[in-house]
């Protein structure tokens, strides 16, 4: 056999074990990954792991995930050097292929050490990262060359990918069309000539198809890896990205997510990781982001990757969440729901319960969303015996939903649970944030029964507002609601003394001011109230109405004991009020060319000095700061986006 053999023979069999691992099978994954001791297997080995402490949320694991890793970047680095004095065995320079994986190592253990969530892990995810920067950049000007714009991806495919970030390819690499080539250089590798005339396509273009499973490793493994490692980057909270300046790193998340969709639209495993991250980029930004400059375009790339890798893996777990999601996406909520409840049929094979346990978190907010309380509850209990993450927030959530159904006894027996969970939590860390925010609400709502004369033990008594609801509000689980969930949501919150004080088409005046205590007698609840009544009525596309609301909950914020954080997420929401609101002038204006961008022009400036002052009040002391922190972070790309798209410079 010779070595080219050898060496397919080796990632051929690691790829058997992916196939298992994307099919939900993790124990044969495993099994495959155990029979040989190449660094393929081990990377296999510990990207086992690493997916369950990941999406497990189980740091526990990721001790065995380190181990394996580190096996594995080890064997890489040595068949890096033995590569240099041999002949290469593809169209790329020797070892090139290994240096990949060896890439593939430094950037999983690096992500080991972000799932801490803390700063000091962060940094050492910076740390480990920085040292393959030059790396990183060597592989993606030499597989690469001439940039990604040649390459197709999976929802333009065979038509080469779009050109969202030529400035940045242009800077990175000359053009083909310019680049001298010599017989020892790159190109010369293939065209067998030192004068470049009329360029052969490079390798894996569409005119000139990767050769083996080699070169779809070189092709995928670069382009995975680059994009990878800039997305990193750009997704990390502001105050450690600041940190990258004395790496002298400068990120760039367009170029890194055009990156992974050439990935994506490759056959070899990093395709499928590719394609992963991606749909997980996706679906947070339709999600968190609260405004999508270009939604369809989103969706419809979506789409694209969850067809291709579900097609090939339809047991898989991660596959039918992502179709969910876009169900969910879409406003087919019980659509979302049905996929959801099939995954999670006993039949399916469950060996891989990190990605189910994904399938449950899913659901148990999508039925959040859809008011249907009492399965919603049933599946954040759940959740509490498929992983060891915060049981305290799920036990509140759940509380909050049997709550809304006004089973007080079963809630308050929910509740009275959360202390005893929050106290185990303290062996293996600090508190989580939603864990400080839970404890503050915890104390909130037994001085309120105090005050009004009631037992604190049932506190419960002086909950006005389902602290399921309040909670989703940093899950922006109110945004894509329908119509009569909206309308539902209102009449439950106003409906609440004192009565609300903006007028709004949805909400019916009182009859007659209310008698005794008013159920809501705190700028806190008042502030809430105001969010979410402002959240839901910009669902209904009621901008004025929301627009009021909003100003009312930044007035009562200025008050607030512990719900400081309404002011900051009061204005990122006004925000995307504005450029929502925005959309639709200009769609009823049908304003076109100059006229379109003199209107959007000071729209958007507004939108970024909104987004100023809502980073600026959220502080370190403000409960889940870095949740907006990275929401703001997405909504300025998206702003910078419809920018773009418009041709404001």
């Amino acid at each position: 056999m010779s070595s080219l053999q050898e060496l397919e023979a080796k990632y051929r069999s690691a790829s058997e074990g992916f196939d298992h691992l994307f099919s939900n099978q993790l124990i044969s994954a495993r099994e495959t990954f155990s029979e040989q001791e190449s660094p393929f297997h081990l990377l296999g080995l510990g990207v086992c792991a690493f997916l369950e402490a990941a999406l497990g949320m189980e740091t526990t694991l990721m001790a065995e995930a380190t181990r394996c890793l580190t096996l594995s970047e080890a064997g890489a680095r040595k068949q890096v050097k033995a590569a240099k004095s041999s002949a290469t065995l593809h169209r790329f320079q020797a070892g090139i292929e290994w240096e990949i994986l060896h890439a593939d190592a430094v950037v999983l253990l690096g992500l080991t050490h972000a799932l801490s969530e803390s700063y000091r892990g962060y940094l050492q995810c910076l740390y480990e990262l920085n040292s393959a920067h030059s790396k990183f950049t060597k592989l993606y000007k030499t597989v690469y060359p001439a940039g990604l714009d040649a390459y197709s991806t999976p929802a333009t495919t065979p038509a080469p990918s779009p050109k969202p970030s030529t400035l940045s390819l242009n800077s990175l690499t000359p053009s083909v069309t310019t680049q001298a080539s010599t017989k020892s250089g790159f190109f010369g590798r293939w065209t067998g000539s030192n004068t470049l005339s009329v360029p052969t396509a490079a390798p894996g273009t569409v005119g000139n198809a990767a050769n083996g499973t080699i070169e779809e490793l070189i092709l995928g493994g670069t382009a995975f890896g680059f994009g990878l490692f800039n997305l990193v980057f750009s997704l990390l909270p502001a105050k450690v990205r600041g940190v990258v300046g004395f790496f002298g790193f400068n990120h760039d998340r367009k170029l890194a997510l055009q990156a992974l969709a050439v990935s994506a639209a490759r056959t070899d495993v990093h395709a499928i990781f590719a394609g992963l991250v991606l749909m997980t980029y996706h679906g947070v930004i339709l999600l968190m982001s609260g405004y999508q400059a270009d939604e369809a375009h989103i969706i419809k790339q979506y789409k694209a990757l969850v067809e291709k890798i579900s097609s090939r893996y339809p047991t898989g777990a991660l596959w039918i969440l992502n179709r969910a999601k876009i169900l969910r996406m879409t406003h087919d909520a019980e659509g979302a729901i049905k996929t959801l409840q099939d995954g999670l049929k006993p039949e399916r094979e469950h060996s891989f319960s990190q990605a189910d346990t994904l399938l449950v978190f899913e659901l148990a907010w999508t039925l959040l969303a859809q008011r249907r309380f009492e399965e919603s509850s049933e599946m954040f209990i759940r959740m509490t015996e498929l992983n060891t993450w915060s049981h305290a927030t799920y036990y509140f959530i759940a509380a909050g939903c049997q709550f809304s159904l006004q089973n007080y006894d079963k809630a308050q027996e929910l509740f009275d649970k959360i202390p005893d969970l929050l106290d185990k939590r303290k062996l293996s860390g600090k508190d989580l944030p939603t864990e400080v925010f839970i404890k503050k609400k915890l104390a909130f709502y037994k001085k309120k029964q105090q005050r009004r004369g009631g037992a604190e033990g049932r506190f419960v008594e002086a909950i006005k507002i389902s602290p399921a609801e309040e909670i989703a509000i940093f899950w922006n689980a109110h945004a894509r609601i329908d119509k009569d969930i909206a309308i539902a949501h209102i009449k439950d919150w106003s409906s609440l003394s004192p009565p609300v004080n903006v007028e709004s088409a949805y909400i019916v005046p009182a009859a007659s001011p209310t008698s005794g205590p008013v159920d809501l007698d705190t700028p806190d609840e008042l502030a809430v109230r105001s969010l979410l009544l402002a959240i839901v009525h910009r669902t209904l596309r009621d901008y004025s109405a929301s627009r009021a609301f909003l100003a009312d909950a930044q007035q009562q914020a200025k008050m607030a004991e512990i719900s400081s954080w309404v002011s900051s997420v009061s204005i990122f929401e006004l925000t995307v009020l504005e450029l929502k609101e925005a959309d639709a002038t200009c769609l009823s204006k049908e304003l076109v060319g100059d006229e379109r961008k003199k209107f959007w022009i000071p729209v958007l400036k507004a939108a970024n000095e909104k987004l100023d002052q809502a980073l600026a009040l959220a502080t370190s002391n403000t409960d889940l700061s870095s949740r907006l922190d990275s929401r703001i972070s997405m909504l300025r790309d998206e702003i910078t986006t419809k920018s773009e798209m418009i041709g404001i410079v």
